[in-house]
């Protein structure tokens, strides 16, 4: 009997230690040995094959939060179910109509613009008369390209606008070089931009009876950058709340400026309006230059593209929207513009580094500290925006294995994209500590200018390249073209007439982006201490990959 019972013993000894060596248990499920690898127990179709090297190389080097944990073999079968499902596919909602079209059309295009180009504007158009042409003619050339837009965004309906018209004309290539050039310069510039019109408001509203220190306004500005990266990556629900608050002031200071000047206009006041088109220059460089700072103000009538897949009906929402928006825009800038010129010479215009508030102090009496202060709030709120979409761009091109991979983490707590804000924020420091307004505003035209022709390019292409493709809606094709070769005119001729340094910055930065594509981006090469780097940065920012973390909590950006 004894004997019985050691061998019973020794007998379940063996299975349990047989159990231990091949049957491991995680959050998971349990894993069991084939004879080759640890293999998931599963049911039917959906077991999955985990490497637990594998296993071990990710939880080195991911930090983990304490109540979610990144598995990979959960990713792999979670991919195979929704494979197996596509009706459980999470898609967004289209919750875009007209109205909603129109007001983010013209909430992004009238920003800060507007208080700062009129004076490096009619600087180098050298007359009223051609500054009000230039100021029409930048809202005929927003139109047309904007029409042409909508036919590439009913017919490739995608978001993304530019990053997936390229891909589908001219290839990942192409694709790739836009999301470099916009993360590395076209954000960056736009956000220093925005944050020194601002602080430039900000501190003339302190500074009367002197011309604020150039130093003062350069560190006000680099303040705002790193305030709006700070609530950004703080909060994304903080961050939108800042959005919608601010954004209403802009409307309130354009409201403000042409109602003072129609009452300036019943008056009688409208001598320079009346001198026409004395002292225009011949220069083409000059318009070209005019163009940008004109441009510059209307920046944002594609913004409706980058939503496409979230427009109620779009095939015609999305031009409709348009063909509202652009012309609304344009009689405002219009109307500013004429009622600068109801208060200001042209000479004191050029000698104001803040138009909206020398208009201001001259009509508004004891209430002008309401201009500086609407004009600073919405070159904020601009700001804010700003840095809200570039920090999703440079995440969206990160996962997509265009950038470092640690651009794409995103904070464990937070759920914000903290790397991407703040790699956009140090590039925008750079810029502002650099350059003044005027030269960022060449430096940003000059570059986007390149990718708004190659759109248009790309739009031909597609025509001929891919004629069954739908098109609810269809440019004449003369639009296309006509906008093609305007973008040519305003990247050739300032560079022949006035080559500046700025330039040659934009077409080194894209140079050194197509070197980087082929070791980085198509062959994958990755450098042995970007582990290291990544794991100090993960515990110094707290940040973890985003594959964890569900889609409808991160959609907020």
């Amino acid at each position: 009997t004894k004997l019985i019972l050691l061998d019973s013993l020794l007998q379940e000894m063996e299975n349990a230690k047989n159990n231990e060596t091949n049957i491991i248990q995680t959050e998971t499920g349990a894993l069991s040995w084939n004879g080759e690898d640890y293999v998931a127990i599963g049911s039917g179709e959906t077991m999955t094959k985990v490497d637990l090297k594998d296993e071990k190389r990710d939880s080195d080097q991911y930090l983990e939060s304490d109540d979610s944990t990144l598995h990979k073999g959960d990713n792999v079968s979670d991919n195979i179910s929704s494979e197996a499902e596509p009706s459980a596919a999470v898609n967004l909602k289209r919750n875009v109509g007209l109205f909603s079209g129109v007001s983010l059309i013209v909430g992004t295009m009238i920003g800060s613009g507007i208080f700062v180009s009129p004076t490096g504007l009619l600087e180098r158009t050298g007359s009223v008369g051609m500054s009000l042409c230039v100021w029409t003619a930048c809202g005929i050339v927003s139109m047309l390209g904007a029409l042409s837009y909508a036919e590439l965004g009913t017919m490739i309906t995608s978001s993304g606008a530019e990053y997936a018209y390229f891909m589908e004309a001219f290839g990942p290539f192409s694709a790739y070089m836009f999301s470099w050039v916009s993360t590395m310069i076209i954000k960056p510039s736009q956000l220093a931009i925005i944050c020194m019109s601002f602080a430039e408001y900000a501190v003339e509203a302190f500074t009367t009876e002197c011309d604020p220190d150039p130093i003062i306004v350069q560190l006000s500005a680099a303040s705002t950058v790193a305030v709006v990266t700070f609530i950004n990556c703080w909060s994304v629900s903080l961050a939108t709340s800042v959005q919608n608050v601010f954004c209403s002031c802009k409307l309130v200071a354009v409201a403000v400026i042409i109602g003072g000047g129609l009452y300036k206009i019943v008056e009688g006041s409208y001598e320079h309006v009346a001198t026409g088109f004395e002292g225009t220059t011949t220069n083409v460089g000059h318009i070209a230059t005019a163009f940008y700072s004109g441009l510059w103000a209307y920046d944002g009538w594609n913004n409706l593209n980058y939503v496409t897949e979230e427009i109620v009906n779009p095939s015609i929402n999305l031009p409709l929207s348009i063909g509202i928006a652009i012309p609304l825009v344009t009689i405002c800038y219009v109307f500013v513009n004429i009622s600068y010129l109801t208060v200001m010479s042209p000479s004191e215009m050029l000698v104001s580094d803040a138009v909206a508030v020398t208009f201001g102090n001259r009509i508004l009496g004891p209430m002008a500290w309401l201009m500086p202060l609407s004009v600073a709030v919405s070159t904020f709120g601009s700001a804010n925006g700003t840095i809200f979409a570039a920090g999703r761009l440079c995440y969206v091109a990160s996962r997509e294995g265009h950038l470092v991979d640690v651009l794409s983490f995103v904070h464990i707590k937070k759920l914000t994209p903290a790397p991407a804000l703040l790699f956009h924020a140090v590039v925008a420091l750079a810029m502002v500590l650099s350059g003044d307004i005027e030269g960022l505003i060449d430096f940003f035209s000059f570059t986007v200018w390149i990718f708004y022709g190659m759109s248009m390019l790309a739009l031909i292409v597609l025509r001929i390249k891919c004629p069954q493709l739908p098109r609810p809606y269809k440019v004449p094709i003369f639009i296309p073209v006509l906008v093609l070769l305007i973008s040519i005119y305003l990247v050739i001729a300032p560079i022949v007439d006035n080559p500046q340094i700025e330039y040659m910055y934009s077409i080194m930065f894209m140079v050194f982006g197509a070197v980087l594509y082929l070791p980085f981006v198509h062959y994958g090469y990755v450098f042995k201490f970007m582990d290291k780097l990544t794991s100090f940065l993960q515990l110094i920012l707290q940040i973890a990959p985003p594959c964890g973390i569900a889609d409808e909590e991160y959609s907020g950006l």
